[in-house]
This record gives C-alpha cells, structure tokens and sequence, in this order.
C-alpha cells in the first residue's frame, strides 16, 4: 500500500492539470488510503487513469490550444494544437519558461494580477511569424489553486477569418476604383481623342510654315503635347485594365514555356544593367490551364519589378517548384525591399514604392493570377529583398475535395 501512495503522489500534478475534475474526492482517497483494502484502491486507482486517459485524448483532439502556465512563465500544460500553433515541444518545456515562445502576448502582467481584480476574460490577437505567419486569437482566464494563480490560456486559428476580411476590404477598395475609373474614363477619354486629332492636324499645318527655325519650334511644342497625351492615355488604358480585366482563355500548357518567353524578352535590359539572373527551373513540370498572355503580363510585371527594385549589378532569382497541388514560381530580388507598413497593402490600388509608379501593376497581376485560380503572395524585409509567389493550380488537380466548414460553437 506505501508504494501504491507514494505512485498517487508523483502522479497528482499530472492528474490535477491532465484529467482529473475530482479534486476534493482525489484528497480524500489518498488521506484514507491506508485504510482502504487493496482491491478497493486498485479500482479507484484504475477509474482515475482512465478518467485521465480519456480527459487527456479530448484535450488534444480539439483544435483550440491549451496552454497553462505558472509563476514565471512556467509551463505546466500544453496540447498539440498549442505546440502546433505556438511552435515548441510540450514535453521538452514543461515546467521551463516560455517567456521566448510568449513574449508581447501580455501574458506576464496577466499573471501578476489577483483573481478578484479579473472582472472578465480577457481576450486578445497576436500575429506570429513562427512556426508559419498566422494570427491567433486567445483568451485567458486565472486559474486559482492552493493560493497560487496560474492561467489558462485557450488559443483559436483565426488567419483564415482575418484573411477573409482583407479580401473583403479589397474588393471595397476595387469597387471605389471602378467607380473612380469609370468616371475618369467618360470624363478624360474623349476629350484625350479631340486633342489627338488636333494635335495631328496642327502638325500637317507646320508643314507649310516657311521659317524653318520656327517650324522646328513649333514642332518641338507639338511633339510634348504628343507625349503627354499619350501619357494620360496609357494611365487610362490601366485604370480600365484593372477594374476590368479580361476573362483567361484558358488551355493546357507549361508554365516554364511563359516564363521563358518573358526572361528572354527582358535579357537586353537585364544585361544592360549588369543585372544577374539566377534561375532554377526543373526539367519536367505538370501542365497547368494558363492564358499564356494574360501570363506574360504577370511575370513581366514581376521582373519588371525586381530591376526596379535592385541597383545595377543586383541579382535577381527566379525558381519553379512543384507539389501535389500547386505550380510555383517564385522572382526574388536583393533589392531595397518594401517598408513593413506597406507590405499588408502592396496589392491595393495606389499603393507603391516607386517614385513614379501609379499602384496598380500589382493589383492587376493579382486579379490575373486569381483568374487562373492561383495566388499570390508576398515576403519581404526593408533593405534585404522581395521574394512574391504565384501559386497555380496543377491541370489534374484542378478538382479537389474541400474539407467541411468548422461549425460554429454556441456560445455557452
């Protein structure tokens, strides 16, 4: 029977934190446990293990962390959805601090706060960038036990509900565009082309002006007008390519074919500026259904982007890769990179790192790239370099099971 108590006893953290509800009733038994026959101690033995083996499997079966920490940040308890989410090793923490895995979560000053002076949950965001970028919503609540206070923290995934609203606040944004764009368009296109014909006009009357010195003049004026006319045209001709992008003829094909065709249209420019190009492609890839112009446009605007971005004598990679799923190209630079405050934005309209850029190159390869049922994404660090992703469906792939929809929790 000793050994038998002294088991219970190494085990009561476990059971207290792990599985067992029972607390006043565990107290008992083990106060009374000299007293209680063997067969008696063995069932109720029993019954707590597999009282605590069934607690633990729920634990880590929901997809919500758990995660309860003590004096010091200290780990007691954590589930696989927290290791997940948080990145670390339960059992290699527990009972360690996890003030590095934590830090800005607040979890500190929470901990420092008395039971009574906790009028309600408290709830908060954090976003990570490790393991993977994600946003995690968590609540904490004070656990009270033996005259310490020890929290509980219960983490949700919410990068997928946050990612929804930025696309809502997109298409906010591109509806505002559309209107703006449509106005401009009516207001701006036709008097564009009555300036266009005078313009031609006014040079065929320069050719009867006899002073040549005054013809060349004059013709210099003209020429200006000529270009800048063409300017506001071109800044047109794009408002109207962004807020209505042409429908992708698509068909299978290799998207190396595209990408080719585009690296070998910039080579003069790229060997202009000393501008490496370092590219990784492999020797077979799946076939994807690709526009292959709308495509050109997209990788052209990519690279376009890159020289930009880097000095000459800069480098610049381009990688392909495959996965069960997905095509993925991939153009890197060791530019200037893209401020912090910009980088959630980079995709809106107006929205650029270049003097002279007008914003919406982006925006339009994001919608061509959606188009073709693919995705793009962006990963950058002031003053080190961009890397943006196209992310294409495989052709065979194209149908793919969708994982049911969480149901959503009533709210006790």
């Amino acid at each position: 029977m000793p050994i038998i108590k002294r088991l219970i006893s190494s085990r009561r953290e476990d059971l207290r934190y792990n599985g067992s509800m029972r607390q006043g009733f565990f107290d008992k038994f083990v106060s009374r446990l000299d007293r209680i026959e063997a067969p008696v101690a063995e069932a109720h033995i029993a019954e707590l293990a597999r009282e605590r083996g069934f607690l633990e499997t729920l634990f880590q079966s929901i997809d919500e962390g758990l995660v309860v920490v003590g004096d010091g940040m200290r780990l007691l308890y954590a589930n696989r959805a927290a290791e997940r989410m948080i990145g670390f090793d339960a059992e290699e923490r527990r009972g360690k601090s996890l003030g590095r895995y934590l830090r800005d979560w607040g979890v500190e000053g929470l901990l420092r706060q008395q039971v009574k002076d906790w009028a309600r949950i408290e709830t908060r965001e954090v976003e990570l960038a490790y393991p993977e970028r994600r946003v995690v919503a968590f609540y904490a609540r004070p656990v009270a036990y033996e005259g310490r206070t020890e929290l509980l923290l219960i983490l949700r995934d919410v990068t997928r509900e946050r990612l929804a609203e930025e696309n809502a606040l997109a298409d906010e944004r591109l509806a505002a565009v559309k209107t703006l764009a449509a106005g401009v368009a009516h207001e701006i296109g036709n008097p564009l082309n009555a300036l266009t014909i005078h313009l031609q006009l006014l040079n065929r009357e320069l050719r009867s002006v006899k002073d040549e010195a005054l013809r060349a003049s004059l013709g210099g004026l003209t020429t200006v007008a000529e270009r800048e006319v063409t300017r506001l045209d071109g800044i047109l001709r794009r408002f109207l390519a962004a807020i209505r992008p042409t429908k992708p003829n698509l068909t299978r094909g290799n998207v190396c074919d595209v990408l080719n065709a585009t690296l070998r249209l910039l080579a003069p420019d790229l060997e202009q500026r000393h501008i490496a190009l370092e590219s990784a492609v492999p020797a077979a890839v799946p076939e994807i259904f690709l526009d292959a112009q709308q495509l050109e446009q997209v990788f052209f605007n990519l690279v376009k982007n890159a020289m930009d971005a880097v000095q000459d004598g800069g480098r610049i990679g381009v990688t392909v890769t495959v996965d069960d799923a997905w095509v993925n190209v991939s153009v890197l630079d060791n530019g200037t990179g893209i401020p912090e405050e910009l980088l959630g934005r980079i995709f809106d309209p107006y929205v650029t790192t270049k003097a002279k850029g007008n914003g919406l190159g982006l925006m339009i390869v994001r919608r061509i790239v959606q188009a073709h049922g693919g995705a793009i994404t962006c990963a950058s660090h002031a003053g080190e370099g961009t890397c943006f992703t196209v992310r294409l469906p495989r052709a065979e792939r194209r149908v793919r099971a969708l994982s049911e929809a969480p149901t959503q929790q009533e709210t006790p």
